[in-house]
């Protein structure tokens, strides 16, 4: 695969967090069904459900990001994330990530907002985790999209 090491623009992955939420949403709705019809209809609360939450949602980032680095909504906007050598990034650079982004988000995205200061325009999470997200560039023969 021919690509460019440009990193991602904070707009790109705005756009692409966005997909992912509206697919990981989904699936964790899923899991809240089953978990309510077991708790007969009613509403669940236990701190091991919403630690059950959490889990799934770092298997569902985790998942893709060691398997190919894309995400659906890094795949749709033609991003990846990779190690800063440019490999495949472990399942340890993934749960460092995944725990990295929530401090990341406040105070008001701030972790996020870092890129637009740092010289390789990485986010906190990017550094700490020793992972960037790039931008791949089409092959060539391909049509532009």
């Amino acid at each position: 695969m021919n690509q460019q090491t440009t990193n991602a623009t904070l707009l790109r992955r705005f756009a692409a967090i966005f997909y992912d939420l509206l697919l990981l949403t989904a699936v964790l709705l899923v899991f809240s069904a089953a978990a309510v019809a077991m708790n007969q209809g009613n509403a669940v609360s236990h701190p091991l459900y919403y630690l059950t939450l959490i889990v799934i949602s770092f298997i569902f980032y985790g998942w893709f990001w060691t398997h190919g680095g894309q995400t659906l909504g890094l795949k749709a906007w033609k991003l990846q994330l990779t190690s800063d050598d440019q490999e495949a990034i472990t399942w340890k650079q993934a749960a460092i990530r995944f725990i990295a982004a929530f401090p990341s988000l406040l105070p008001a995205g701030a972790g996020f907002f870092w890129m637009l200061l740092d010289k390789d325009r990485l986010t906190l999470h990017d550094r700490l985790s020793s992972t960037r997200i790039i931008r791949l560039q089409p092959q060539p023969g391909t049509p532009p999209g």
